[in-house]
C-alpha cells in the first residue's frame, strides 16, 4: 500500500518519504526539489489569498498576506539551518509549573486515530465527545507534537520515562500528535490511505496509561502560531492540567534533568486537588 502511495505522490513536485515506528507508524517527511515559488504549501497559499481577493474581504486579504509573508520567510531551508545549529533545541524545558492564571489554554485540535474515530484536544470535563467508559478526563495530559519525521527519537525520549514513571496511573493521557500538510489532502483518497497504511503504537506493556498516537490533518498555520511553533523539524512536549491550560513545555531530545523536572511537574499537577 505504501508503494502505491508512493507512485502516486511521484507525479507530484514534491516528494514524500515515509517513515514507520513502532510507536507512531507511518510518518511524512516532505523534501522540496523545485524553487520555493513551486512549493505545494506556498502555491496553496497564493490561492487562497487570491480568493480571499476576489471576495474583497480586507481582514482575510490582510491576513493572508501576513500569512504568505510569514512562510515565504520562514521555510524548510531556515528549520534545517537553524536546526543544525542547536539540535532541535530551540530553548530549554520549564524548571517548574506555569502558574495557572497566567497559563495559556491550549488550542482545540482535532485528531484522528489509526482507526478512523476522531478527537478533539484537549480533553477537558467540557469535552462534547469524552466518553466516561473509554476516555475518562484525565487530571493530567501530556501531549507531544511532531511535525517531521526528524522529531521521532525527540518525542520517545519524553514518552518512554513519562510511561515508566506513571504507567499505573488512570487519571492520565499521553497523545501523540503526528501532523499531515495540508497540501496532501488536495488528493480525495488521500486521508483514508494513510489511516489503511498507519500502524497502531505498540501497547502491548500491561501499563494503564497507554501511548495513545494520532493524526492531525490539514492547515495547522494559526494552531502553529497560537503555541509559538517556530521550527517543524522539533519536537514539542507539553503538559495539560485538567482544564487543558499548558503547564509546562519542553523542546527537543530530553536530558535526564529535564525528564525530572517533566515528572516532577507532572506529581504536582496530579496532588493537585
Amino acid at each position: 500500500m505504501a508503494t502505491t502511495l508512493n507512485r502516486f505522490l511521484k507525479h507530484r513536485s514534491v516528494s514524500a518519504l515515509f517513515y514507520r515506528n513502532q510507536h507512531q507508524g507511518l510518518f511524512i517527511s516532505t523534501r522540496y526539489d523545485s524553487l520555493p515559488s513551486q512549493m505545494p504549501a506556498l502555491q496553496s497559499t497564493t490561492r487562497s489569498f487570491l480568493d480571499f481577493y476576489k471576495f474583497g474581504n480586507k481582514k482575510a486579504i490582510e491576513d493572508e498576506r501576513a500569512r504568505l509573508n510569514d512562510e515565504m520567510n520562514r521555510g524548510y531551508f531556515a528549520d534545517m539551518k537553524e536546526f543544525k545549529d542547536h539540535g532541535g533545541k530551540i530553548a530549554a524545558a520549564d524548571k517548574t509549573l506555569i502558574p495557572a492564571v497566567s497559563a495559556m489554554k491550549f488550542p482545540a485540535l482535532a485528531v484522528t486515530f489509526s482507526n478512523g474515530e476522531s478527537l478533539t484536544l484537549p480533553v477537558t470535563p467540557n469535552s462534547n465527545e469524552v466518553n466516561t467508559e473509554d476516555l475518562a478526563v484525565p487530571k493530567v495530559s501530556l501531549v507531544c507534537l511532531s511535525f517531521r519525521a526528524s522529531s521521532q527519537e525527540m518525542i520517545s525520549s519524553w514518552s518512554k520515562p513519562f510511561l515508566e514513571s506513571f504507567g499505573n496511573r488512570e487519571d492520565l493521557q499521553l497523545f501523540e500528535v503526528s501532523f499531515i500538510d495540508k497540501w496532501l489532502l488536495g488528493f480525495p483518497p488521500i486521508k483514508k490511505l494513510l489511516l489503511r497504511v498507519l500502524q497502531k503504537p505498540n501497547n502491548s506493556e500491561k501499563n494503564v496509561l497507554k501511548r495513545q498516537a494520532v493524526y492531525a490533518f490539514g492547515d495547522h498555520y494559526h494552531f502553529r502560531k497560537q503555541i509559538k511553533v517556530l521550527n517543524l523539524l522539533t519536537g514539542y512536549i507539553i503538559l495539560l492540567d485538567k482544564s487543558g491550560r499548558i503547564r509546562w513545555q519542553g523542546f527537543g531530545t530530553a536530558t535526564p534533568e529535564e525528564v525530572s523536572q517533566l515528572l516532577s511537574c507532572t506529581s504536582l499537577l496530579l496532588e493537585d486537588k
